[in-house]
């Protein structure tokens, strides 16, 4: 099933693994969605107010020191680190699989990326099954962005 802008949906955390498990190079971004990064075609770092040279993205790809452990849990874990930006950046911000090519880091060391295809929009059930998987595991874990401290 595709959306009213031709991208198809990723509707379960299964489906996004296996797509990750066939290809290597993509990234997850959360924005308002391609329609709209295309045209700026770079980040803007939110402390400084820096332009980036590529959108701000995080890679997918399984790093080798992950060895045999679930592919699943890892893209669970890369949707849940970020999960808390659609309340932070507003309305309309959700996550989106695209391919591209990497061409800097931005001040968090998150690949900026540049010559982008998108290829599905991931659909909220998903974040909320990353969120069981992780809630599953032995040890605490939150994501990226901790209240308090």
């Amino acid at each position: 099933m595709s959306t009213s802008d031709g991208l198809p949906v990723v509707r379960t955390l299964a489906e996004l693994t296996a797509l990750v498990g066939r290809h290597r190079g993509l990234y997850v971004r959360w924005s308002r969605g391609p329609a709209t990064d295309l045209r700026a075609v770079s980040s803007t770092d939110d402390l400084t107010g820096v332009s980036m040279p590529g959108l701000s993205a995080n890679a997918l790809d399984v790093e080798h020191w992950w060895q045999d452990r679930p592919v699943e849990l890892w893209v669970a874990r890369k949707l849940h680190d970020y999960a808390h930006l659609p309340r932070e950046k507003g309305p309309g911000v959700r996550p989106w699989v695209l391919r591209g090519r990497e061409t800097g880091r931005g001040p968090d060391n998150e690949p900026l990326v540049v010559d982008v295809e998108p290829l599905r929009w991931i659909a909220p059930a998903v974040i909320e099954e990353a969120r069981t998987e992780v809630a599953r595991q032995d040890t605490p874990w939150g994501p990226l962005r901790r209240i308090g401290g």
